[in-house]
């Protein structure tokens, strides 16, 4: 019976066990066949690995996937973290209240606002359309919203904006070291220059308004500040009118929430937002805060992209030497 065994780790039973069972085996037998690293030998004196435990082991099952209604609340809730995120950090909605922006931006639009380059240091520029904190009771006197559940749940997750927060929405005309005046109805001048402005002043408006409450001003704008104007001048209640305020009618830069740079809603309004070349032309800058603020954004935006790819190259170098 030993001989059994020994063969059959061996490889050389020979043929006198051919066709014929093997009445018993001793353990020393059962252990070599039926071991997990060891090899045995084939009738043909082939070398055989044996996988797995023993005749009465089954293979591993392959796990059954979950059906859509269990994954779907997983997805809903990495779905709403997403949105978080993105309303959070880079991009989030917002509605046009008024017609203080007509005709470039109509009571009721939806606006996306760029949240994500104010991380990296830039600042506002002459000529874009921005969102911002009021900064010094501006609304007061406006109506209060009072969203619905509905509204509420979708203003948490940035589909809609907070009826809670008071934000404005206007041009800027000059950045911190700019001087900006308006005599008579216009035009308005940023550090002497005459601007065109007829490709987004409401038609029929003048540039300025001739009245006695800051229609017609010389402002010199501080560092860190910005002085914004409506495109509707004659129903905007903007920087020309808030002179009296704590911040002399400027907005703190601090108080910016971003950029406005897509008309997403009605779709039959959909367009994007850009600065007027008027505010591009020759001899208007006079080396104030904000060009040079602007050239940190593509750098920073740079090493976003790079980092996930260098994280990514690193662990795959890492798997492949462990292999």
């Amino acid at each position: 019976m030993g001989d059994v065994a020994v063969g059959a780790r061996s490889g050389h039973d020979g043929e006198e066990h051919r066709g014929r069972p093997v009445e018993a085996a001793d353990p020393a037998a059962d252990s070599a066949v039926t071991s997990g690293s060891d090899s045995r030998a084939t009738e043909d004196g082939m070398a055989t690995e044996v996988k797995g435990g023993g005749p009465g082991d089954s293979a591993p099952r392959a796990k059954k996937p979950r059906s859509f209604w269990k994954e779907l609340p997983i997805l809903v809730g990495i779905a709403l973290v997403l949105a978080l995120l993105i309303k959070t950090f880079l991009v989030q909605a917002f509605s046009i209240p008024s017609d203080s922006m007509q005709n470039t931006l109509q009571e009721g639009d939806r606006v996306l606002v760029d949240k994500l380059t104010p991380w990296f240091g830039s600042e506002p520029e002459r000529g874009e359309v921005v969102v911002f904190h009021d900064p010094d009771n501006w609304l007061a006197g406006e109506p209060t919203a009072d969203p619905n559940a509905v509204q509420t749940f979708l203003s948490w997750i940035g589909l809609m904006p907070s009826a809670e927060e008071k934000d404005l929405i206007k041009r800027v005309v000059g950045v911190g070291g700019d001087t900006v005046s308006c005599e008579g109805t216009g035009p308005l001048k940023v550090n002497g220059k005459a601007l065109s402005e007829a490709s987004y002043v409401y038609p029929g408006n003048t540039p300025c308004s001739q009245d006695d409450q800051g229609g017609t001003f010389t402002v010199k704008v501080p560092k860190g500040y910005i002085w914004v104007m409506g495109d509707h001048r004659q129903n905007s209640r903007d920087s020309r009118y808030n002179q009296s305020d704590k911040h002399h009618g400027m907005v703190p830069v601090d108080d910016v929430v971003g950029r406005a740079v897509v008309k997403a809603w009605p779709l039959n309004r959909w367009g994007t937002l850009p600065k007027p070349d008027t505010f591009d032309q020759a001899g208007i800058n006079n080396g104030s805060s904000a060009s040079a603020a602007l050239t940190v954004a593509p750098q920073g935006i740079a090493l976003v992209g790079v980092v996930p790819v260098a994280l990514w190259r690193r662990r795959k170098i890492t798997a492949e030497r462990t292999r």
